[in-house]
Parts: C-alpha cells; structure tokens; sequence
C-alpha cells in the first residue's frame, strides 16, 4: 500500500467539497489513512494501485457520494517529496513561501511548457519547470498576474492545480507521518 496525495481543483474557487464529508467519502471507498490539510482541497490516503487509478476512483467517489464533480490530481508521497526537492526557486520559498506556487497538471508537462508562458510574465514574477511541476514566483501577488488557471491549463494542455509552497511543505510532512 502506497501513501499519495490528492489535490482537487477549484475548491472554494467555485466548488464547494467539505473536507470532513470527502474524508468519510474516502473512507468508504476502501481508502486508508485519509486525511486532509485546510479546506482547500488536500487529502492524503494510503491504497494499492498507481497514482491514475487512485485519482479514477477518487472522483468517482466524490461524484456518486457526494454528488460534486470534481477534478483530481494525484501524485505519489515520494513524488512529492521529489517535487519539493526539485524547487528551481530557493530564494521565493525563503522570501515569499505564499506566493511560490507549485503547478500540477494531470498529464505529464510538455518540455517547453514553461517556455510556453513565458511571454505573460510580468516583471515581478519568475517562472520555471522542473521536477515534473511547473513552478510559479508570483512576486505581488496572484491576482494580478496573467499566468491564470486558464493560461495554465492551455499550456499544460490539460487541468493544473496549484499549491503554496507552504502548503507543499506541509503535505510533505504528513505524508512522511
């Protein structure tokens, strides 16, 4: 049995998923050790399989349970502790943790993905790739800038989930509980 990570999309940015409710949901699915991390969206659940079947089930779960259609992204416990080992941008998570955000994207980034973006940088942001996640300074803030959910998600050419680097610390230390 593996531990892995399921990041939803879009919770409380338009979809309402209470986390206690998607616990019980998880449970019942045959999911162990299910557990979550604020009301974002982040739930650990130890199962057999890979990652693409725990996120099939998962949402399917949620949609026949809970009657909320919901987008999953799933990565492995030692994936995401490879991902933050990966972090291109030591001196953002140090200087600005809530605004270095991790992108996830349900099918493996094309190489020049960041490459892609980079015209809608603005000043103040960094952007780089690597790890398998696409890795955002967002400098002043997320909204203004015009590396949107859309723009990302085009890019990727499939659903990306974003997470503060705060947040990627700390799904890594309860995924090593």
């Amino acid at each position: 049995m593996d531990r892995f990570i399921v990041l939803f999309r879009s919770i409380n940015a338009g979809i309402k998923l209470p986390m206690a409710e998607a616990r019980a949901c998880l449970a019942a699915e045959g999911f162990a050790n299910v557990r979550s991390y604020i009301a974002s969206g982040n739930i650990l659940v130890d199962a057999d399989g890979d990652g693409e079947a725990v996120e099939i089930r998962v949402e399917r779960a949620v949609a026949r349970d809970m009657g909320v259609t919901v987008q999953a992204i799933v990565r492995t416990a030692a994936s995401w502790s490879e991902l933050a080992a990966a972090n291109p941008l030591p001196d953002a998570a140090r200087d600005r943790p809530n605004l270095l955000h991790l992108c996830l994207s349900k099918r493996p980034l094309a190489p020049d993905t960041a490459a892609t973006l980079q015209p809608r940088l603005a000043s103040h942001e960094a952007l780089a790739q690597a790890g398998g996640g696409l890795w955002i300074d967002y400098g002043d803030g997320v909204a203004r800038s015009r590396l949107t959910p859309t723009a990302l998600d085009k890019a990727a050419g499939s659903t990306v989930t974003a997470r503060n680097w705060n947040t990627v610390l700390k799904l890594l230390a309860m995924a090593q509980e």
